[in-house]
């Protein structure tokens, strides 16, 4: 029988060697993830700009807009066929979680398709928005025939402005371990959409602009509502938008809410909520018998984009081992800088969440967890 957490603190543990590990080897990989520390400063808002993100764009472009809280050390879980198995740090602490909330528009974006707000991922924007004022984000030669899937894809090569930050702000714009990005921020010519992957930041905040547009009430509201109330998440979890992505949506003024910490906003949430969350994901959607995302939908969310074969709906995939080499190549996670990630291994039943790890060392940590499988 699955075993399903209850609500908020109400999560049974499994011994180690109950869960098939060796735990001196358990306890060597715990304490890789507790020494591995991102270089961070602990109060982004006191040093007033993003590591490799503002600190390297030019003004007005990295004006932050939203709040920036400070961070905690490193903390995770290790969840093994729904069972807590190991922890460190705090768990509970609420944290920055920086472009894990991508995620999340990709698990809000199936609830739309799922109410029918969205007919198919392949539908143009344009076309489901119809005459709504967000419409007016695609209606040029260049952004008309984007659709939900190249949002979802970042292959969109969206075009223009939002919340004063325009699409150029993340042209030629490298992400991970080793990135070299002297370009970021460099004119480039746009391709059809489609035809070209970029991680832009811009244009996932659009999608979160027009799934507010869709649902017509804040998708922190939406996403509690649908997702993390009936997986027994905690209240302690926030989303927050910017200053200045206050928006008309029939009358009333709406925030709209960005799919990460770049200029500041986005999710703060405890390692606990983020486990529940990756564990709705890694069983397709249900909870407790209850369906709370369309068959199919995560799935769809971990297959390969054709251009770009290690990415998928917002979620970063292990395709031919060419993320976080000699680990399972179906596994596939939720990933924000910091580091901060949500790791799945469906294979193997295990999920990782774990926070504050250096970029260089996050394949080495989770490689050492999974080493420690008898």
């Amino acid at each position: 029988m699955t075993y399903i957490p209850g609500t908020n603190n109400d999560w049974s543990e499994i011994s180690p060697a109950d869960a098939g590990f060796n735990e001196n080897l358990l306890n060597d990989a715990i304490n890789l993830a507790l020494n591995s520390e991102t270089l961070w400063p602990y109060d982004l808002g006191a040093a007033n700009n993003i590591p490799g993100l503002t600190d390297i764009e030019p003004e007005p472009w990295n004006r932050i807009l939203g709040p920036l809280k400070p961070r905690g050390g490193p903390s995770g879980l290790l969840v093994y066929k729904g069972y807590i198995a190991a922890k460190w740090g705090d768990p509970t602490r609420v944290d920055m979680t920086f472009s894990i909330a991508k995620s999340y528009f990709s698990v809000l974006t199936g609830i739309a398709v799922q109410d029918g707000l969205i007919d198919s991922v392949d539908t143009p924007v344009a076309t489901t928005l119809r005459d709504k004022p967000v419409s007016s984000y695609f209606r040029s030669d260049q952004n008309r025939g984007i659709t939900w899937e190249h949002l979802l894809h970042q292959t969109s090569e969206w075009e223009g402005t939002l919340f004063d930050k325009p699409d150029q702000v993340d042209h030629f714009r490298e992400v991970g371990p080793g990135s070299i990005n002297t370009r970021k921020g460099s004119k480039r010519k746009l391709q059809k959409p489609g035809t070209f992957w970029e991680y832009n930041d811009v244009r996932v905040n659009l999608l979160g602009l027009a799934l507010l547009s869709l649902f017509k009430r804040p998708l922190s509201d939406v996403l509690r509502e649908r997702v993390m109330a009936p997986i027994g998440a905690s209240d302690t979890w926030s989303w927050h938008g910017y200053e200045n992505s206050w928006v008309d949506i029939d009358g009333e003024q709406m925030q709209s809410v960005p799919g990460g910490t770049h200029w500041g906003g986005g999710i703060q949430i405890s390692t606990f909520d983020h486990a529940r969350f990756g564990l709705l994901v890694h069983r397709r959607g249900v909870w407790g018998g209850q369906n709370l995302l369309p068959k199919g939908w995560c799935d769809a969310l971990r297959s390969p984009c054709l251009i770009r074969n290690n990415y998928g709906y917002l979620w970063w995939l292990n395709t031919h081992g060419s993320h976080w080499p000699g680990l399972a190549e179906n596994s596939y996670a939720a990933l924000g800088a910091g580091v901060n990630i949500i790791w799945i291994a469906p294979d193997s039943d295990i999920l990782i969440v774990a926070r504050w790890v250096d970029g260089n060392k996050v394949s080495s940590v989770l490689k050492t967890f999974m080493n420690a499988i008898d």
